[in-house]
C-alpha cells in the first residue's frame, strides 16, 4: 500500500508498505479519502505520538473507503460498503484496519472523496455538544475558530438542532463563508485582547450570554468563555491553538455554576470509540443524507502531495477540510 509516513522530526515522505491484516472485530478498508488534522501537523513536528496498537509513522485520524477484508467475527459493515470513520492514526494510507465498530455508512447521497474530510470534524462536534454539553434546542452555542473544520461543523449542527450560533474568526473573509453555512451572529477575534472585553463584545452581539460553547483555541479564550456564559452555561474544551494555559476567573465558574467539559478522541478506548461512532450514525449520518448539513471541504490534494497539503493546512488560511485523495 501506499502510504503517508511522517517519523516525527518533521520529515514527511510517501512510501510502500505491506497491506495491513484485520484483526478479530476488525475490517480492511480501501481508502478513498482521508482529511488532514492539526493533530497531523503535531504528529509530524514530533509532539503528538501515536498511541499504541497503531502505526506509529502513518497519520490519519479519519478516513472514507470501501470495506475489503473482514477480519475473524466480522460479518457488518459489509463487503464492499461504503464507510468512514475515525482511526487513532494509519488513515492517511490506500488502506487501513480498523474495529469494525468504529465505521458508519456514508450516504448514497455523499461523495466519498468528499466522506473523507468528515468523521473527525463532525463526531468530535457532535460529541462536544450533545454528549459532553448535552445541548439543547434553542441554547445558544459559540464556536471559536468557526471557519475551522470542527468549527464549519458546529455551525451546521446548531442550525440543524434549532439554536441560534455565534462564532469568532480571526478574518471577515472567514466570517463571511461561515454565515454562508447558517452562522447567525460573526464576531471578528482581535489579535490581542482581554477575556472581559472579547466576553463583552462576544455576549453584546449575540444578544446574551452563551449557554454553550466548543473552544477549539484555547488560552485565553477560556476565560472569554467563562465570563461570556451563562448560568449553567457548559464549555468543551476541544483545541489548543492558542496554548494550554489560562489564567481561569474561578469565582464566574463558581457564581454561574459552569461546567468545563476537556474533549479529545484519539486516545478513548476501543468502547468509547464505538459508542460515539454509533451516536454519529444515529443523530449526524441522517443530517449528511438529507443535506441538512455537509462536509465544506478547502481543496482535494492527491496522496503523493501530501507536502502540498500539510503546507496548506498549517498556514492557517483554510476554510473546512483539507483532504487527500488516496485512490
Amino acid at each position: 500500500m501506499r502510504c503517508v509516513v511522517t517519523p516525527g522530526d518533521g520529515s514527511l515522505r510517501i512510501e510502500d508498505r505491506p497491506e495491513p491484516r484485520p484483526g478479530p472485530g476488525e475490517v480492511r478498508v480501501r481508502v478513498r479519502a482521508a482529511g488532514l488534522n492539526r493533530a497531523d501537523l503535531l504528529q509530524r513536528a514530533g509532539l503528538y505520538p501515536a498511541p499504541p496498537g497503531v502505526p506509529a509513522d502513518i497519520p490519519g485520524l479519519e478516513f472514507a473507503g470501501e470495506v475489503v477484508e473482514h477480519g475473524p467475527g466480522v460479518t457488518e459493515p459489509a463487503i464492499g460498503a461504503r464507510v468512514f470513520g475515525i482511526a487513532a492514526g494509519g488513515g492517511q494510507a490506500t488502506e487501513i484496519v480498523v474495529a469494525a465498530s468504529h465505521c458508519a455508512p456514508v450516504p448514497d447521497t455523499l461523495d466519498l472523496l468528499a466522506a473523507g474530510g468528515v468523521p473527525e470534524v463532525f463526531l468530535t462536534a457532535h460529541d462536544a455538544l450533545r454528549t459532553q454539553a448535552a445541548v439543547q434546542p434553542g441554547e445558544r452555542i459559540l464556536v471559536h475558530a468557526v471557519g475551522s473544520g470542527v468549527g464549519t461543523a458546529v455551525v451546521q449542527l446548531a442550525r440543524a438542532w434549532g439554536c441560534p450560533s455565534v462564532g469568532t474568526a480571526r478574518t471577515e473573509d472567514k466570517l463571511r463563508r461561515a454565515e454562508a453555512l447558517g452562522l447567525d451572529v460573526g464576531v471578528l477575534a482581535p489579535p490581542e485582547f482581554t477575556p472581559l472585553e472579547f466576553a463583552a463584545a462576544i455576549t453584546e452581539a449575540a444578544g446574551g450570554p452563551i449557554d454553550v460553547t466548543a473552544d477549539l483555541v484555547g488560552g485565553a479564550y477560556v476565560a472569554t468563555d467563562v465570563l461570556a456564559a451563562a448560568a449553567r452555561g457548559r464549555v468543551v474544551l476541544i483545541g489548543t491553538l492558542a496554548g494550554g494555559r489560562t489564567d481561569l476567573p474561578i469565582l464566574a465558574v463558581m457564581s454561574k455554576r459552569l461546567t468545563l467539559h476537556g474533549t479529545v478522541l484519539r486516545p478513548r478506548s476501543r468502547e468509547e470509540k464505538a459508542a460515539a461512532t454509533a451516536a454519529f450514525a444515529a443523530e449526524v449520518v441522517p443530517l449528511l443524507a438529507d443535506g441538512r448539513v455537509a462536509p465544506v471541504v478547502e481543496r482535494i490534494v492527491p496522496l503523493d502531495e501530501a507536502e502540498a497539503a500539510y503546507a496548506l493546512l498549517a498556514s492557517d488560511a483554510t476554510f473546512g477540510k483539507v483532504i487527500l485523495d488516496c485512490a
